[in-house]
């Protein structure tokens, strides 16, 4: 199969709708992005004069710094807008929002929000590229592309990998995102987690369903873990924070009877003691900052790609 040299889309939305291909020029790009982010100076005229937007409806630390960063190691000029002081709050609808960003000559929005499907809204009553950077309980494609990205760099090809997404499946848009790549690259992927976290039908996306984490660490190549959401869910969805974490939390107990080469991730932020022990989180086998290094060099690569960039 020949090698796909640029994106053929003007928005990136999700990994459902990327084929293998385009993932894995994402991922190719990503590789040349990372080298030019280490050099002394970080510094490619590629995307000069080109104006992009970061429009985040939810708190975000990793996701928006990174997307600067990566903005501006190609020398495109951003712009953050603050939800709480623009006319938002005014009660203006999304469209119009990015209609009047569109008319100021933007190329690209960032688009988080709460409501899943909002950045597919903008992105067909607008011109600009959209990305999404996360929505509702659909998906977050950049952290699914730099957590696939930071498995690859560490372990090579994925397929046939077996790979473990633990925790609130249901309200995590990071494991969708991730299962539809990882599938699509041919891991094998098992969500873990209560049944009240997993959702009716996953199995359909093509991964494994357990309820037992201890029954399947011992074969895990990675594990990823996930952030309890409190913000996002109903109370009463496991008995406690304890519990929880006697039953699928990742300590350095449970990691006795992983592989000895096992890599763990988490897409932050995390909540120590309770999905993830600070003896792991910090522990040798994490490539958890590894993850945030990776997540300014496979955001560049999409704002190339995406804004003009061919490879």
């Amino acid at each position: 199969m020949n090698k796909v040299k640029s994106l053929n889309r003007k928005d990136l939305l999700g990994l459902k709708d990327l084929s293998v291909e385009e993932i894995k020029l994402i991922l190719r790009t990503a590789h040349s992005m990372k080298e030019v982010a280490a050099r002394p100076i970080p510094k490619v005229p590629t995307l000069l004069g080109k104006h992009i937007i970061t429009l985040f409806f939810e708190a975000s630390t990793r996701t928006r710094t990174s997307f600067n960063m990566a903005a501006k190691i190609l020398s495109a000029n951003i712009t953050n807008i603050a939800i709480s002081s623009s006319s938002v709050t005014k009660g203006e609808s999304l469209i119009d929002t990015v209609k009047n960003l569109e008319v100021m000559g933007v190329d690209a929005i960032i688009i988080r929000h709460p409501m899943g499907g909002a950045p597919l809204l903008a992105a067909r009553n607008c011109k600009a590229s959209i990305i999404s950077a996360g929505d509702g309980f659909n998906e977050h494609p950049t952290q699914g592309l730099l957590d696939i990205f930071t498995m690859q760099e560490k372990r090579g090809k994925l397929k046939d990998k077996k790979i473990l997404i633990v925790g609130d499946i249901s309200h995590s848009r990071v494991a969708r995102s991730n299962i539809w790549g990882l599938t699509k690259l041919g891991a094998k992927v098992t969500v873990v987690g209560p049944p009240t976290m997993i959702p009716r039908g996953i199995e359909e996306m093509g991964v494994n369903v357990s309820y037992n984490l201890d029954d399947e660490i011992k074969e895990a190549d990675f594990i990823n873990m996930l952030r309890i959401q409190n913000e996002r869910q109903e109370k009463g969805l496991f008995p406690s924070i304890e519990e929880y974490h006697k039953l699928y939390g990742l300590n350095k107990e449970r990691m006795k009877y992983a592989k000895k080469d096992v890599l763990v991730m988490h897409p932050g932020p995390i909540n120590r003691g309770v999905e993830i022990t600070s003896e792991v989180a910090d522990g040798p086998y994490n490539v958890i900052l590894e993850q945030v290094t990776n997540g300014v060099a496979v955001r560049s690569a999409l704002l190339f790609l995406l804004l003009g960039g061919k490879t």
